[in-house]
C-alpha cells in the first residue's frame, strides 16, 4: 500500500481541498466506523479526516477518537499533520497566530484514551517525553518559514472536555501551571497516534484569548470567524508541509509500541 500523510481537519477546516483522484472510504475498525477522503496531491498519498465529522456534528467529548487513529493506520498514513481551533492562555500568542505544538497537560475525564485495555491488547505503558514527532514539527516550521507564515515553535496545550467553555478562574490555573493554550480535541488523539506507531503533528490556530483574559464573552461563531479568515493560510502550510515530508521517518515514532493487536 505505501505510506501516505494524512490531515486532521479540526473547527474550521472540513475540506480536503486540492487533493486529486478523490474517493470517500469508510473505515471498519474494532472501535466503529470511521470516513477517510482519499487521494493525491503532486503525486502524495494522502487522506483527509474531518475530526468533527461533516457539518461538525460531533462534539469534542463525542469524537470517536479511537476509530479515527486506527482508520488512518489501517489505511497506511502513518504521517499525520492536525488542525485545532485554540484560546490564547499566554500574551505573546494572539488571535491568528499559528502554534506547532510540543507538550500538553490533559484535563479530560470520560474518554476513551488508549488502544491497550489489558486482555489480548495487552498492558503498555507509552513514553511522552515528547508527544509530538520532531520530524513532522520541523517540516511544519520550515514550511512555515518558506511561506512567510509567522507560527510559534512549541506551545503547551491544555486539553479540556468540553463542550463548555472554561471558567476564568480554570484559565488562571492553567496558565500556573505552564499551559499556553486551551482547546478541546487533542486528547487523546496525540496520545492513540503514537500507540499506533504514527507520527502526529498539530498546528494550532488561536481564534480568541480565554476566559477571563478576553474582554467579551466567548462565542462558538467568533472562533469559525477567525479560522474561515485564516483558512487559505493554514491549508497552504500544511500542503507545502505534505510535500517537504521526506519518505523514510528518521524518528523514533513508529517504534513507540509493538504492533497492535488484530493489525
Amino acid at each position: 500500500m505505501g505510506w501516505g500523510v494524512a490531515i486532521v481537519g479540526g473547527t474550521g477546516v472540513y475540506d480536503a481541498g486540492v487533493v486529486e483522484e478523490r474517493e470517500e472510504r469508510a473505515v471498519r475498525t474494532p472501535y466503529g466506523e470511521a470516513r477517510v477522503i482519499l487521494g493525491t496531491y503532486r503525486g502524495i498519498r494522502v487522506g483527509f479526516l474531518a475530526r468533527h465529522g461533516p457539518g461538525h456534528r460531533v462534539p469534542p467529548h463525542r469524537v470517536n477518537y479511537r476509530a479515527n487513529i486506527w482508520a488512518l493506520r489501517e489505511l497506511g498514513l502513518v504521517r499525520v499533520l492536525a488542525t485545532a481551533a485554540v484560546g490564547s492562555l499566554n500574551p505573546d500568542i494572539k488571535p491568528g497566530d499559528f502554534v506547532l505544538v510540543d507538550q500538553f497537560i490533559d484535563f479530560t475525564r470520560r474518554r476513551e484514551s488508549t488502544f491497550f485495555d489489558g486482555g489480548e491488547a495487552g498492558v503498555v505503558h507509552v513514553d511522552f517525553t515528547e508527544p509530538y514527532c520532531p520530524e513532522l514539527r520541523a517540516v511544519l516550521a520550515r514550511a512555515a518559514r518558506e511561506l512567510a507564515i509567522e507560527a510559534h515553535e512549541g506551545g503547551v496545550y491544555v486539553c479540556t472536555e468540553g463542550p463548555r467553555f472554561e471558567t476564568p478562574a480554570e484559565i488562571r490555573a492553567f496558565r500556573l501551571l505552564g499551559g499556553d493554550l486551551v482547546g478541546m480535541t487533542n486528547v487523546p488523539e496525540v496520545v492513540l497516534a503514537r500507540e499506533a506507531n504514527l507520527c502526529y503533528a498539530l498546528v494550532a490556530m488561536v481564534t480568541n484569548f480565554a476566559a477571563g483574559i478576553s474582554p467579551t464573552p466567548l462565542t462558538h461563531e467568533e472562533v469559525l470567524e477567525v479560522m474561515a479568515a485564516n483558512a487559505a493560510r493554514i491549508r497552504s502550510l500544511l500542503w507545502r508541509a505534505v510535500e517537504m515530508i521526506p519518505p523514510e521517518r528518521r524518528c523514533r515514532c513508529g517504534q513507540a509500541v509493538g504492533p497492535l493487536a488484530g493489525g
